[in-house]
C-alpha cells in the first residue's frame, strides 16, 4: 500500500496551508505512514523495536510471533507533533500539556485524566511490550493491549477502546451488580461478560469521551485487530506445549533470577488473561457498598482478614440449601453431596497451590491451627533435647508460640533469624544458625507487620542442606503471588481460607506425602480411625489422619469457591495491580510531615505500616474510622519485630485487589490532617 501526498495527485488541488511550527510536512508524514504499513508484521524488513526507536507515534512498526522482550518503546516524534505520546514528547497539541486532575464541570461528568489505575500515564511507553496479544478481550481486542490502555482510564483509555467505565473511582457502587453468578471477567471456558456490563445503553459508556488513542501515541483499533492472530496458538497445540509469553513485568523478571527454583516447573494453571477493571471487582463485593459514621466503608484492614465475593457468599448458602450433611458416613445423597463438594475443594486447593495429590491438603480451622497440628505432631516426634529450631524476627506470634512451647517441654533451642534495618532477614547471618542440630525452620513468606517477603525458597534451601524440615507461612503471601509447594521444596506450607476472601475458620496444612505419613495424629475421634478396638486403633492413612471429627465442611467448600474466583481473575493480575497500588501510597504516604513508616525492603507485598508522631496509634485509627476507613492499629501479633524497631505498635493499612488510589488519597488526606493539627 502506498499514500500520495494531498498535494499534487487531485486534479486542481490547491496548495496546502503551511504547517504550524514544529509539525512535520505532509511528505514526512506519509513517508512514516508509507514505511509502517508496508512493513508486514514479523517480516523481513521491518524496522526493529529498541529502546528509544522503532515506533511510529508509540505504535511498534512490527511485532514478532513471539512476545518482544523491550526495555522501553520511545517515541521520536518531535513535541508538538500528531505523532506525539505519552510514551514519547507530548500530548499531539502545540501548546497543551497532560492535565493533572479531575476536570471540574465536566460534560459528561466522567472526563479526567488521571490514572485509573496506579500506573502513571506517562509510563505507557515503557509498557508497550504488554502490547503483544495473548487472547481476545470481550470487544474483540487483544488482551494485553486492553490491559495497557486503560492506564488513561476511567475517562479516556477505556472509552477510546468501547470498554465500559465508571464515572467515579472511587465508589463502591459506581457499578451495579450483576444477576446472581455474573462476573466482569471473561470466562475461561465461555469467553463472556456479566452483563452488569454490556448491556446495550450501559449508562458507563460515555460516546463523548471517544477519542482516537492515536493522539496519545497508542495504536488505533483497526491496527490492534490486525494483531489479533499473533500469540493465538493454534486448536491442535496442546495447553502444555503453548509458548509462554515473556514478563514485562520487572518484580518478577528480578525474583526469577534472584529465586530460579521458584521458576522451574510449570504454574499450577494458567490464569485467564483479562483486563483488570478495579470498580468491576469491587461490584462483586456487597460489603464495599456498606456505609461506616454515614461515609462509604474503606477497607483497608486486609491483611487481618479479606471481604467475601459474591460467589462465594452464594456457594455457602447453595451448601446449606441443597447439600447440608456430614460426610464419608452415610449412603443417602445430601451425604454424597456433601462429600463431593468437600473433596473438590481439597482437590482446588491442591491445584492453586500446585501440590502433587489432594492426599497432601489437610483441612483445618486457620494457619494457628495448621503451626500448632504440625508442631505438636511432627515436632514431638522429631526434636529432642538440644536439638535447634530456626524461626525469623518477623514472625507472628502464631508461629513463636508454638515453637516456644515444644522447645520448652523437649529442651530445644530456638533461634531466630535477625532483620536488617529494612525489615528484610539477613541470609549471611541466617547461613550461621544452620547445623547439624537444626530440626525445622518454620518462616514467614510476607510479613504480616511489615509487608515483607522473605527468599523463603533460599532458607528452605538451607534447612535441607542440613537434613532438617521447612515450614513456610503462607497466611499472608497466598493471595499476594502465585504459590508453587513443589518448586518452593517446603516440607510444609500453611494459610487460611479467610486471607484469601474465603471464610473464616477454615485453613490449609500442605505436607509432602512422605513426610506427613510418618506423622502421628494430634487429635483422636472418629473419622481419622480405620478400625477402633479397646486394645487398639488403627487410624487412617493422610489427610484424614489429622481430621478428627466433624470438619468446617461448608467453608471449605467456600474456601473451593474463594480460590476459583481468584484463579478467574488470574494471581499475576492481582499481584501486578496490588504492586503499583502499594508504590502509590507509600509515595504519598512517606512525604506526610511526621510520618515514619516501618518496613522498607526493596520486595514488600501490599502492608503499610506507619506511626505519626504526636500521636498514639488508636488515635490514628479512631481519626480514620470516623471517616469509614479502616485500618489496623496495634502490635499485629508480632511484637518482636515492632520492639526491633522500638515500638509498640503500629498503624497498618493493608492493601487488597479492591482497593483504589481513591481510597489512599482519603486515608493519606486525614493523615496530613492529623500531621497539620499537631505540627
Amino acid at each position: 500500500m502506498t499514500m500520495q501526498t494531498p498535494t499534487g495527485n487531485l486534479p486542481g488541488a490547491a496548495a496546502a496551508p503551511p504547517l504550524p511550527a514544529g509539525l512535520p510536512d505532509a511528505a514526512q508524514l506519509a513517508r512514516l505512514a508509507n514505511e509502517f504499513f508496508s512493513a508486514p508484521p514479523g517480516g523481513a524488513g521491518a524496522p526493529a523495536i529498541s529502546a528509544g526507536s522503532g515506533a511510529v507515534g508509540g505504535v511498534p512498526s512490527a511485532l514478532p510471533t513471539a512476545a518482544p522482550v523491550l526495555a522501553s518503546a520511545g517515541n521520536p516524534a518531535p513535541p508538538g507533533s500528531p505523532l506525539a505520546g505519552p510514551g514519547g514528547t507530548g500530548t499531539g497539541v502545540p501548546g497543551l500539556s497532560l492535565p493533572q486532575g479531575y476536570v471540574p464541570g465536566a460534560n459528561p461528568p466522567g472526563i479526567n485524566l488521571l490514572p485509573g489505575a496506579p500506573t502513571h500515564v506517562l509510563s505507557l511507553g515503557n509498557r508497550a511490550p504488554a502490547l503483544a496479544p495473548h487472547a481476545a478481550a470481550q470487544n474483540g481486542l487483544p488482551d494485553q493491549a486492553v490491559s495497557v490502555l486503560p492506564a488513561l482510564e476511567p475517562r479516556v483509555g477505556g472509552a477510546a477502546l468501547g470498554v465500559p467505565q465508571a464515572n467515579d473511582l472511587g465508589s463502591a457502587t459506581t457499578i451495579p451488580a450483576g444477576p446472581a453468578g455474573q462476573f466482569y471477567y471473561l470466562d475461561e471456558a465461555q469467553r463472556t461478560t456479566s452483563p452488569a456490563l454490556a448491556h446495550a445503553g450501559s449508562p458507563y459508556v460515555a460516546p463523548a469521551t471517544v477519542v482516537d488513542p492515536r493522539a496519545f501515541g497508542l495504536p488505533a483499533e483497526e491496527d490492534l485487530r490486525d494483531l489479533l492472530p499473533l500469540q493465538r496458538p493454534g486448536a491442535d497445540e496442546p495447553q502444555g506445549k503453548r509458548t509462554p509469553a515473556a514478563t514485562h513485568y520487572v518484580l518478577e523478571e528480578a525474583r526469577a533470577a534472584a529465586h530460579p527454583r521458584e521458576h522451574t516447573r510449570e504454574a499450577p494453571f494458567s490464569p485467564v488473561r483479562a483486563p483488570f477493571d478495579v470498580n468491576a471487582v469491587r461490584s462483586d463485593f456487597p460489603i464495599l457498598s456498606e456505609r461506616v459514621n454515614g461515609k462509604p466503608l474503606i477497607w483497608l484492614d486486609n491483611a487481618a482478614t479479606t471481604h467475601k465475593p459474591r460467589a462465594v457468599i452464594e456457594r455457602l448458602a447453595y451448601f446449606y440449601e441443597h447439600e447440608n450433611s456430614n460426610i464419608h458416613r452415610a449412603a443417602h445423597t445430601l451425604a454424597g453431596r456433601a462429600t463431593d463438594a468437600y473433596e473438590h475443594a481439597r482437590e482446588t486447593v491442591q491445584r492453586f497451590i500446585g501440590a502433587a495429590s489432594p492426599e497432601e491438603i489437610v483441612f483445618v480451622r486457620g494457619t494457628t491451627e495448621a503451626i500448632n497440628l504440625i508442631a505438636k505432631s511432627w515436632g514431638e516426634a522429631n526434636v529432642g533435647e538440644g536439638d535447634e529450631i530456626v524461626v525469623s524476627h518477623l514472625e507472628h506470634h502464631a508461629n513463636i508460640v508454638p515453637w516456644q512451647q515444644l522447645a520448652a517441654r523437649k529442651g530445644a533451642i530456638l533461634r531466630v533469624i535477625p532483620v536488617d534495618e529494612s525489615g528484610q532477614v539477613r541470609l549471611d547471618e541466617c547461613r550461621k544458625l544452620f547445623n547439624a542440630r537444626t530440626k525445622i525452620a518454620a518462616v514467614t513468606q510476607v510479613s504480616n507487620a511489615l509487608g515483607t517477603v522473605v527468599p523463603v525458597a533460599q532458607i528452605v534451601q538451607m534447612a535441607h542442606a542440613v537434613g532438617a524440615k521447612a515450614l513456610v507461612d503462607g497466611a499472608q503471601s497466598i493471595s499476594h503471588m502465585r504459590v508453587d509447594v513443589q518448586a518452593l521444596d517446603a516440607d510444609f506450607f500453611v494459610f487460611s481460607g479467610h486471607k484469601i476472601y474465603g471464610p473464616t475458620g477454615i485453613g490449609v496444612v500442605y505436607g509432602k506425602r512422605a513426610v506427613l505419613e510418618t506423622m502421628p495424629p494430634w487429635q483422636g475421634g472418629g473419622n481419622m480411625i480405620a478400625d477402633v478396638t479397646f486394645e487398639r486403633t488403627l487410624f487412617q492413612p493422610p489427610p484424614a489422619r489429622f481430621e478428627a471429627g466433624t470438619g468446617n465442611i461448608a467453608d471449605a467448600v467456600g474456601l473451593g469457591a474463594a480460590l476459583d474466583y481468584v484463579k478467574r481473575i488470574g494471581i499475576e493480575n492481582i499481584a501486578r495491580y496490588e504492586h503499583d497500588l502499594l508504590a502509590y501510597a507509600t509515595s504519598v504516604l512517606a512525604p506526610v510531615p511526621g510520618v515514619r513508616i516501618i518496613g522498607t525492603a526493596d520486595d514488600k507485598a501490599s502492608v503499610l505500616s506507619f506511626v505519626l508522631r504526636g500521636y498514639q496509634t488508636e488515635e490514628v485509627g479512631r481519626a480514620l474510622s470516623e471517616e469509614g476507613i479502616a485500618v489496623r492499629s496495634g502490635h499485629h501479633c508480632a511484637q518482636p519485630v515492632l520492639r526491633r524497631f522500638g515500638l509498640e505498635a503500629t498503624v497498618r493499612p493493608s492493601l487488597a485487589f479492591y482497593n483504589t488510589c481513591d481510597e489512599v488519597d482519603a486515608l493519606v488526606a486525614i493523615v496530613r490532617r492529623l500531621a497539620a493539627g499537631r505540627s
